[in-house]
């Protein structure tokens, strides 16, 4: 037999111990679902309403002066409007639509986190016209979820606090504190992405620096133990709970979605980065915040240069520092079998 012959033998030989589950790393398509007009801040938070329509703010953490954008892009991708959410800082978060609340027009509620004026904002989502839904200063509100009964749950990356409001808003409560949601990590956020798992026994929070994902038991209407529910995702950012408690989280320092299963073992890994184009970024580019509608998750690209706000650069900061034009991707919400 030829030495040829041979090494192809073994060749063949390695790849049959290869488990067949190595099929599941199957990173789909990311294909971009919208760019916002050129000039216009990071995209953070996201979220959509029951028209389809996706709703994306602005994060301009070293803007001098407000007002927050608002963008507004139909289900093909196409902007509808852009409103400046009035009285609110350069700096937006993390929204949602609250579930049963409606402003005095009739149109649905939509809460934003004024990250810079440390508010929880009612958006009116078709004039940006805003009022303080609840005041929570001197920390770092990041992101929010709801329960069934429509209490607020508000992510406090700095202070390491989950607040609760009520559903009308006003005072807000530390529900949860906790050494686990505060980090010395980098990027420098702790508490981040926030959902309840399907019976609301739990909530589920992202730790950007310290990569991790803590789980808080909920007993009533409190909060119990907080454990450690995963680790090693690196900058665990935004995130949502599916129905078979799937957990999908946006993991911003490797340009990717990594998705586990109830226990916390990884089954997915979906997404990559694929350079700067044109001023863009082809495909992930410090994914920050994602949400489902139907067979879709649209995921927010960041892109965020670090270096001017943690004073070091992370492994992306030169690619998003050539970044001109910000977008929103979407993947399919498949878990490959």
């Amino acid at each position: 037999m030829s030495a040829i012959s041979r090494a192809a033998l073994f060749l063949l030989a390695c790849l049959a111990l290869i488990p067949l589950d190595a099929a599941a790393w199957d990173r789909g398509r990311v294909e971009r679902f919208a760019s916002l007009p050129e000039g216009s801040p990071n995209p953070e938070g996201i979220t959509t309403d029951r028209n389809g329509d996706v709703y994306v703010p602005g994060f301009a953490p070293t803007a001098l002066s407000g007002p927050g954008k608002l963008f507004v892009f139909d289900e093909d991708g196409e902007l509808l409007r852009s409103l400046n959410v009035t009285g609110s800082s350069p700096a937006l978060l993390g929204l949602a639509f609250h579930p049963t609340n409606r402003l005095a027009n009739g149109r649905r509620q939509l809460l934003v986190i004024d990250f810079g004026a440390g508010n929880v904002l009612s958006v009116d989502p078709m004039t940006g016209a805003a009022t303080v839904f609840a005041e929570i200063k001197g920390g770092g509100l990041n992101a929010l979820t709801f329960d069934a009964k429509g209490n607020v749950y508000i992510s406090d990356s700095f202070r390491g606090v989950i607040w609760r409001t009520k559903p009308a808003g006003g005072d807000a409560v530390a529900w949860k504190s906790d050494p686990l949601l505060r980090t010395d990590g980098f990027p420098p956020f702790g508490a981040n992405g926030v959902d309840f798992n399907h019976d609301e026994s739990a909530l589920f929070v992202a730790n950007t620096g310290n990569d991790t994902v803590v789980r808080i038991a909920k007993v009533g209407d409190s909060a119990g133990d907080a454990t450690v529910f995963t680790n090693s995702i690196n900058g665990a950012d935004g995130l949502f709970v599916d129905r078979d408690d799937n957990v999908w989280v946006c993991a911003n320092q490797s340009d990717e979605i990594v998705v586990t299963d109830k226990t916390g073992k990884v089954v997915a890994k979906l997404g990559d980065f694929d350079g700067v184009r044109d001023g863009s970024p082809v495909g992930l580019l410090f994914p920050a915040s994602l949400v489902r509608r139907g067979e879709w998750i649209y995921i927010t690209n960041l892109s965020l240069d670090l270096r001017p706000i943690a004073g070091q650069q992370s492994v992306d900061s030169q690619w998003a520092a050539r970044v001109k034009t910000h977008t929103i991707s979407r993947i399919r919400f498949r878990i490959p079998e």
